[in-house]
């Protein structure tokens, strides 16, 4: 619960700055005359999906940890680019989604490494 809880706040707070900075948009997202970003995925599916991540990292060893980062992040422009298509998400005509593989990678890798850190440290 304590990575979900950091992913949620990591991602809305770097989706606050993208958005902020005109790198991206959400065309389609609730509430927006309050919120410029999609606090849905930011608060309900990013942390859902981190715990589903962080539960199959925990379950193997440093490489297959990595191994599930990194297939994560892969599949990341590709969902990206699904976004895009039905309208929920819109780039900036210099965008290009290895950023998104790159960032992903090392969200994922700094979340991952928190949770690790966080086992270790608890006994659990």
């Amino acid at each position: 619960m304590p990575g979900a809880l950091l992913a949620a706040l990591l991602g809305t707070y770097l989706d606050i700055i993208l958005v902020g900075v005109g790198v991206y948009e959400f065309p389609l997202r609730p509430f927006p005359q309050l919120f410029p970003v999609n606090i849905l995925f930011t608060l309900v599916v990013l942390p859902l999906c981190v715990m589903a991540i962080l539960h199959y990292t925990s379950q193997v060893n440093k490489w297959g940890r990595r191994g599930i980062l990194l297939f994560v992040s892969l599949l990341v422009p590709i969902l990206e680019k699904l976004a895009e298509e039905l309208g929920f998400f819109v780039h900036t005509d210099s965008w290009q989604h290895i950023y998104s593989f790159v960032g992903y990678l090392l969200f994922l890798s700094i979340i991952d490494a928190f949770h690790y850190w966080l086992e270790k440290r608890c006994g659990n």
